[in-house]
């Protein structure tokens, strides 16, 4: 006992217990999931991470959206070493779900709901959703399931969520698709707790007294939201096509063209962003437009290049476009918007050329600017245009072409109308293009021996 004073005088104190309240990072999740929502959260778990806080909190209130943007959601919520919450208030329907399930831990508010997860395809405006194909079906299943599996919830349940030929004895029969209340959530063990407000919620998952933080999209992230809108890219289609289209049939580089090339750069970058296009689409863009300035400058007419160069860049849009889990219906839908907005550029395109060139702005766009010979733009020899005024002898007769004497030169000329007969005076008028006009010197005639 005497020997191991001394090392127990050695043992370092205890550190100092830090008082400090956790950190918890809140994301909203509600209305429509969208693709500009996926860089949103990477960027908050990024920042939560670097902070040191313990746990980033999804604040879900959603009736679902774009399956895509929900897989790369669920991507970033299961490869994260931070605690992850899902707070479902009230609903996590479709999308939600899926994001939901990603989750560490799941808490329900009272009288919400999870579930109904079976991918559809947009009608379009007022119609109603289309069925997607078995094999999109399949694909969102097993993303559940896998999704189940990685955070050890009930793998079946997990599946009825999408499939409606999932049976579950007691719970959900076949032909019907699976959506959970609060109670049963919990009873299935699908979430953890159950709370009223987003204090409770910490409360319950021992965070109690935490600092909340509450994340907001920046500038950048609402753009890419707009820009990767539907309606949004389509539009930038048109805008883009219209304007290299204009670009190509007018000399030099200007408004047109930069208009064009950068409404194809904002569709192309805000895809990039939220991981949908690729350099394979950058390549594919740039080689279409290679080969499209290929034809109009370089190649006379229009054939192949020409025709590649378009599919080239339909192809970079299309692309674009689509993401994970996209049926092939709507692959074709994607397909035929985009040519539908290629279509509608070169028609206002062929407007704008036929009838904008007799506009101020039009004019200052496209080049409408005549080169006469009155202005010396001209292509006859400058020895021609000494000859106006001068004076000299018709050596043939003028019907209306024929040959002067003029200062001892032999020329070609043609009469400014009225036939002039061999040995007239005649008298240089006018000189247009390569012809010499010539009319009768007034009182002057000469004998053709001269």
């Amino acid at each position: 006992m005497l020997g191991a004073v001394p090392a127990l005088a050695q043992v370092p104190p205890p550190a100092p217990v830090s008082t400090a309240a956790p950190i918890v990072y809140v994301v909203p999740i509600d209305g429509t999931i969208d693709l500009g929502l996926a860089p949103f959260v990477q960027r908050v778990i990024d920042e939560a991470t670097a902070a040191g806080a313990a746990a980033v909190l999804l604040d879900i209130n959603t009736f679902g959206g774009r399956v895509d943007a929900a897989v790369q959601i669920r991507d970033t919520l299961l490869r994260s070493k931070l605690r992850t919450i899902a707070f479902i208030n009230k609903r996590a329907i479709s999308a939600g779900a899926l994001i939901s399930l990603a989750a560490q831990d799941i808490v329900i508010a009272s009288g919400g709901t999870i579930g109904a997860a079976m991918p559809v395809q947009s009608g379009g405006a007022g119609k109603a959703a289309l069925p997607v194909e078995e094999k999109t079906v399949s694909y969102v299943r097993k993303e559940f399931r896998a999704t189940a599996e990685a955070r050890k919830r009930p793998l079946q349940i997990a599946e009825a969520m999408v499939d409606s030929d999932v049976v579950i004895p007691g719970l959900i029969a076949k032909g019907k698709l699976l959506t959970l209340t609060t109670d049963e959530a919990i009873k299935y063990k699908v979430a953890e707790h159950r709370a009223e407000n987003l204090e409770e919620a910490l409360e319950k998952v021992g965070l109690a007294g935490a600092e909340i933080r509450r994340a907001q999209a920046n500038w950048a992230e609402e753009l890419v939201r707009i820009l990767t809108h539907p309606v949004v890219s389509s539009l930038l289609v048109t805008v883009a096509i219209l304007g290299i289209v204009i670009e190509l049939r007018t000399p030099g580089f200007g408004v047109p063209g930069a208009i064009g090339l950068g409404s194809l750069g904002l569709i192309l970058w805000g895809h990039w962003i939220v991981q949908l296009a690729g350099w394979e689409e950058v390549l594919l863009a740039a080689v279409g437009l290679a080969l499209l300035a290929l034809e109009v400058f370089v190649i006379p007419g229009f054939g192949i290049a020409g025709a590649l160069g378009i599919l080239g860049i339909l192809a970079a849009l299309v692309l674009a476009m689509v993401g994970q889990g996209n049926t092939t219906g709507l692959l074709m839908l994607v397909g035929a918007r985009v040519m539908f907005s290629m279509v509608f550029a070169l028609l206002l395109s062929l407007v704008f050329l036929r009838f904008m060139t007799h506009s101020r702005l039009g004019r200052r766009l496209v080049l409408d600017f005549g080169l006469d010979a009155g202005k010396g733009y001209a292509s006859a020899p400058e020895s021609d245009h000494r000859l106006l005024g001068r004076e000299g002898v018709a050596t043939s007769p003028l019907h209306p072409a024929g040959i002067a004497q003029i200062d001892g030169l032999r020329v070609d000329v043609v009469s400014n109308g009225a036939p002039i007969d061999a040995g007239a005076a005649i008298i240089v008028e006018k000189v247009d293009g390569n012809r010499v006009v010539v009319g009768l010197a007034k009182d002057k005639t000469h004998n053709r021996s001269e």
